[in-house]
């Protein structure tokens, strides 16, 4: 992040900067979109708000913009859709491609690449819309052990996610999980930290920022929480043994090159305490940047400032099809 001394906020062009949307996220996604455009005009940016649910995206081309900050979360802004259209509009954007974008965004075909390569992930079943019978789902815990967690694998922010403590809860959380997503993924339950790691840059080149320890409410992480309380404790530094923060972020810049990604990202994981062995839990291609969010949080403990962040962010923006930058 040298380079960001060299960076002409005015070369980088007309910026449009994609947030709302139409994903169960969109709240969320205003949030992001609206410090990163304040941060970027504070900048010298030639920045501006565009909702990809209010307008239509061929606009950026018809109104000139020549690079896109993404800030969008979830379906359609983090799940490879809006990359293709970049892609065929010809305007680079900031963060993953589009095969990148789309496989992490599926938190089972991301756990698959990952135990292929040897990587740790949590055990898990994938119920497809013919297994969600009562029959399947109450042989799942047999499977997984109790407690085990029950998720849609294609939302964010902890949404539509149960804790499973007993069988008899097993029917209920797989319907809200069913909700979101036609399939439902049940995954073993790891007893221990959590904790989450960003990745800035791309191929030899990641880095891994500080890791953060999260301090939840009877460990209840939630979309209440990660957003709209101030009572989870987020410690950064982690506290964690130097050893163990340095696995943690050899095994995320792992993950992270093993699914393409580019830009920047976040994994989280679970340090198990029986043995501190870490889990790769998911890994976010577009993630938050509102007040409550991590990646500025843990930017900001190692020198980097908000704007900063935006601006380097920004100025990685690129296509499929070109070759990195030097200040990518």
């Amino acid at each position: 992040m040298s380079s960001d001394m060299k960076i002409d906020a005015k070369a980088l062009g007309k910026t449009a900067v994609l947030m709302g949307g139409s994903s169960a996220e969109r709240e969320v996604s205003l949030m992001s979109g609206t410090g990163v455009l304040n941060a970027l005009k504070s900048q010298g940016v030639d920045a501006y708000a565009f909702d990809p649910a209010q307008r239509e995206l061929a606009a950026l081309k018809h109104e000139g913009f020549e690079r896109v900050f993404i800030a969008l979360h979830g379906r359609h802004g983090e799940d490879g859709t809006v990359q293709g259209a970049l892609e065929l509009l010809g305007i680079p954007y900031t963060g993953s491609g589009v095969m990148a974008s789309a496989v992490a965004m599926d938190k089972v075909m991301t756990k698959r690449i990952w135990l292929a390569e040897g990587l740790p992930t949590p055990r898990y079943a994938c119920l497809t819309p013919g297994e969600q019978t009562r029959e399947r789902i109450r042989t799942v815990p047999d499977d997984l052990g109790l407690p085990l967690i029950v998720k849609p694998p294609h939302e964010g922010s902890s949404i539509g996610v149960t804790k499973v403590q007993g069988y008899s809860q097993m029917q209920e959380a797989v319907q809200l999980a069913a909700g979101y997503d036609p399939e439902v993924l049940c995954e073993e339950f790891i007893e221990g930290e959590e904790v989450t790691c960003p990745v800035l840059g791309e191929g030899v080149g990641a880095q891994a920022l500080p890791v953060i320890r999260i301090v939840a409410p009877e460990g209840a992480y939630d979309y209440q929480n990660k957003y709209f309380t101030d009572d989870v404790h987020y410690l950064v530094p982690s506290g964690l043994p130097e050893a163990e923060e340095r696995e943690i972020q050899r095994i995320v810049v792992q993950a992270y090159r093993t699914l393409g990604c580019r830009g920047w990202g976040r994994a989280d994981l679970m340090v198990r305490a029986s043995d501190r062995k870490p889990f790769l839990l998911e890994m976010n291609t577009s993630p938050g940047m509102t007040g409550h969010s991590l990646v500025p949080m843990s930017a900001r403990a190692a020198g980097i400032s908000y704007e900063q962040l935006c601006l380097h962010l920004l100025a990685g923006a690129r296509l499929d099809s070109t070759r990195p930058t030097s200040d990518a």
